[in-house]
């Protein structure tokens, strides 16, 4: 079984999604729970695919809104599932006009955990 682990970006953006957006936040925290029970079941969490799911630069997943119902706007869920200890890292979630630095700060997340610096 996966642990989560949210870190402190994610905390603070959900509370803002929780004041500002409540419906986005509900939709890719469904989809959150259904990329969770995919990989609880797959060998390897790189081969759980969705329509939802969308795959960034350095192993990052984002988990997106879809089926959450319509006029919702896009948002991204970014999340890293580190396989040697079985945890999916939540670390930030935005918007389109946010995804390019989200991305990177992704990434630079990704780097530091690889090199042991969390």
């Amino acid at each position: 079984m996966w642990e989560v682990e949210p870190t402190a970006r994610w905390s603070k953006d959900q509370k803002f999604y929780a004041k500002k957006r409540p419906s986005e936040l509900a939709a890719v925290l469904h989809n959150l729970e259904r990329y969770l029970e995919q990989i609880n079941a797959a060998p390897n969490p790189k081969v759980v695919q969705g329509g939802y799911l969308h795959p960034e630069p350095g192993g990052v997943v984002a988990i997106d809104q879809k089926g959450g119902g319509g006029n919702l706007q896009q948002t991204r869920l970014y999340t890293y599932a580190y396989a040697e200890r079985n945890v999916l890292y939540l670390i930030a979630i935005g918007d389109k006009q946010s995804q390019p630095a989200d991305i990177q700060f992704c990434s630079k997340f990704v780097k530091n955990l690889q090199e042991g610096k969390f």
